[in-house]
């Protein structure tokens, strides 16, 4: 077993390859011109990354939409994809036909071309997309500035719910079963939302590795506090958590597996990403505001509680 986090052989690997001023985004990109050439890789593994009752159409979809969900974060619209793909041998027809489903939905969804791959053998299922695209902007993580707005897409916790029912058979009614295990199933992906206001947005981040990890990775990058002042969930979320005997504000923060945008604006933008939200039924949540400093910080009853990044690692020590 590795004794190095996630982030030491990250760290690791570039000091060998020489990108030691290396600055993390959701995606890769260099200039061409006047343009970005952007580039995303993914990696779905079965062990680690499929819930029992996961369907592989639907794994198949996810793996797409891990990617997606970063080309969003950042404004750029995806135009072609590869996939590389690690087939036990115990996979059936069906299984390979749900597989190939899969990824023609997600094409279709987002319209992009997947172009090819590669196909190997092994022990388990592995799917490994790259999705590319050009863009003439990209939203960084940086750029918030004081007094901006903290934005988020959707909700949180319900992924975080779902993991729990469907690998600790927590409790919970049938209607928020179903929705939980959907968010963990068939999440859904902000493109259009990311596209049509990257121009609005000062700052923008994925959300999958975890609300916490987003936030302080934001912070950390625009040089600024955080400050959340409401929790971007719902009642059913905390109802869940209090009838469990689970921490809501764990559920919330840290899961991951939400594929929401979390970005920051100014004032005088909001009135027109609200705008676009509510023609389009998003539920946009206004979730803290920006200010001088440094960390994230949840506001309560007057107090400032820190909020730590306990997002999602591989390799983490259990």
């Amino acid at each position: 077993m590795s004794k190095l986090s996630e982030k030491k052989i990250i760290k690791l690997f570039q000091n060998r390859l020489g990108n030691t001023n290396f600055v993390p985004e959701d995606v890769e990109s260099f200039k061409i011109g006047k343009k970005y050439f952007v580039a995303k890789v993914d990696t779905l593994v079965e062990s680690t990354d499929l819930p029992p009752g996961m369907k592989l159409e639907d794994a198949a979809r996810k793996s797409i939409v891990s990617c997606v969900s970063d080309f969003a974060a950042k404004g750029v619209r995806p135009i072609f994809g590869i996939v590389s793909l690690t087939i036990p041998k115990r996979l059936s027809r069906s299984n390979i036909e749900s597989l190939a489903k899969g990824f023609q939905r997600a094409a279709r969804e987002f319209e992009l071309k997947i172009l090819g791959g590669d196909t190997n053998e092994g022990k388990e299922l592995v799917i490994n997309f790259s999705l590319f695209g050009v863009s003439e902007k990209i939203v960084n993580r940086k750029g918030a500035k004081t007094n901006h707005v903290i934005i988020t897409s959707g909700p949180f916790g319900y992924s975080g719910a779902g993991l729990s029912i469907l690998l600790k058979n927590k409790k919970c009614s049938k209607k928020f079963g179903a929705k939980a295990k959907s968010a963990v199933f068939k999440p859904k992906c902000r493109l259009m939302f990311g596209l049509k206001n990257k121009n609005y947005f000062s700052s923008s981040m994925d959300s999958s590795d975890g609300l916490s990890t987003t936030l302080n990775e934001m912070s950390s990058q625009s040089k600024k506090k955080f400050v959340v002042t409401r929790m971007p969930s719902e009642n059913d979320v905390f109802d869940f958590a209090s009838s469990n005997g689970l921490n809501a504000n764990d559920l919330i923060f840290n899961s991951g597996e939400e594929y929401e945008i979390v970005a920051t604006a100014s004032t005088s933008n909001l009135p027109r990403i609200k705008k676009y939200a509510k023609k389009h039924r998003i539920k946009l949540y206004e979730i803290g505001y920006v200010t001088k400093g440094s960390g994230v910080f949840y506001k309560k009853d007057g107090k400032l509680i820190r909020i730590k990044d306990k997002g999602w690692q591989h390799l983490q020590k259990s």
